[in-house]
């Protein structure tokens, strides 16, 4: 039988569409939230940093960290690995990733009018008109920037993408569920060899992209009969020695026939590619309200390949705090409006596990005791050797590592 992906708009009847296929055909139903389960299973992840996956927010420190890219390849693997033998239905964003070359791939898509979807919404889920278009707003954006990633497809209903693109505000859900279910009878579906060895392909690529994102490589994978092509997509200071670190890496996987690297067409884009050192911090958020001295105090760490963002304020630290978890705080203890003492305590109370290193050119033996008690890693005088203030951070880093 054929696999099913539903991807859909929000508010579009697509809970009963897909209970009904399960009903009818016995599949079973795999969500966004399972899919995420089994990637975190795999990798050790977390399953709320998997889920980021499917949001079109991405962290500050994403540029160092690449952990979108490698939740991203953890999510390829347990699809991977679910549609090898199971008769599926996949709702949501995880069945997208599912490569055109595997034909036994139903591709559904539910989509409806911007008013059918606030009507339900406001109907069925007792939302208001500004809190319904809100809703369908940030969804259909999300959605938007998934397909654009995966197809370079800003419209997520762009009906090449899908093999039925079912109209909802027309179609009521036993009606789709009839459509889907008489689809599953083409020909065109069946479980050919040639479909069963592209799924196997998928598979092989994504157990190669998890061992090279693990290894700090950032590069795009796709195989064909035990061939694997990587893909650069960025500047390269030495291109043919990352070449052969990248076949070194890959060519031992069962499975791996040969290996070819390519230049993509963002391999001339300027941001130059940067292997991730998981043995350095890369998410340290610096707060301090005197620009220049933090804007140069950052370039002086990345040039450590240590990643690190900048807040010049106590309100957005603690916004970048609650939304991106840097590991490390390097924090200015004399600031106007919110203090450093004061985003220590918060910091604290709220993210206990962040480490955070106090700065500060007018402290006093009493600031620096007050700061280790509310839980400080260190407290620095400026100006700082920026040599001693790397190795504290990979102090820092290391008690966060060893989970001490």
């Amino acid at each position: 039988m054929p696999v099913i992906t539903l991807y859909n708009g929000i508010f579009c009847n697509e809970e009963a569409v897909a209970r009904d296929v399960v009903e009818s055909t016995g599949y079973r139903l795999v969500t966004d939230d399972i899919v995420a389960a089994g990637a975190a299973e795999l990798s050790g992840i977390k399953i709320n940093k998997i889920k980021k996956t499917f949001s079109s927010k991405t962290s500050v420190f994403n540029k160092f960290t690449h952990e979108k890219e490698r939740s991203m390849a953890y999510v390829k693997l347990a699809v991977a690995k679910m549609i090898e033998n199971e008769d599926l239905i996949i709702q949501g964003y995880a069945g997208l990733l599912i490569p055109r070359t595997i034909s036994h791939a139903l591709r559904v898509c539910l989509i409806a009018r911007m008013i059918f979807r606030q009507e339900l919404a406001q109907k069925n889920h007792k939302l208001s008109e500004k809190e319904s278009i809100s809703l369908i707003s940030q969804d259909d954006h999300d959605r938007s920037e998934w397909t654009s990633i995966l197809y370079s497809a800003s419209d997520p209903w762009d009906e090449t993408l899908y093999d039925i693109v079912i109209p909802m505000g027309r179609t009521n859900p036993a009606k789709a569920g009839a459509l889907i279910q008489e689809n599953l009878l083409s020909d065109a579906l069946r479980r050919t060899d040639e479909s069963k060895a592209a799924a196997a392909d998928f598979l092989l690529a994504a157990e190669t992209g998890v061992k090279l994102v693990n290894a700090g490589h950032n590069v795009g994978v796709s195989a064909q009969n035990g061939k694997v092509v990587l893909t650069i997509n960025r500047q390269v200071l030495m291109l043919s020695r990352l070449e052969e670190e990248l076949k070194s890496i890959t060519s031992g996987l069962p499975g791996v026939m040969s290996v070819e690297t390519r230049v993509g067409e963002s391999f001339h884009e300027s941001q130059i590619y940067r292997k991730t050192n998981f043995e350095l911090p890369s998410k340290v958020l610096l707060v301090d309200d005197e620009r220049e001295f933090v804007q140069t105090l950052s370039e002086r760490l990345q040039m450590r390949d240590m990643g690190s963002a900048i807040a010049y304020d106590g309100t957005s630290a603690m916004d970048l705090v609650k939304n991106d978890d840097p590991e490390v705080m390097i924090i200015d203890l004399k600031m106007p409006g919110m203090d450093g003492m004061e985003i220590l305590k918060q910091v604290k109370q709220t993210k206990p596990k962040i480490e955070v290193i106090i700065l500060t050119g007018h402290g006093s033996d009493h600031d620096r005791q007050k700061c280790m008690d509310l839980g400080a890693f260190a407290y620095m005088q400026k100006p700082i050797d920026i040599n001693v203030l790397s190795q504290t951070l990979k102090q820092a880093h290391e008690k966060i590592r060893s989970g001490q």
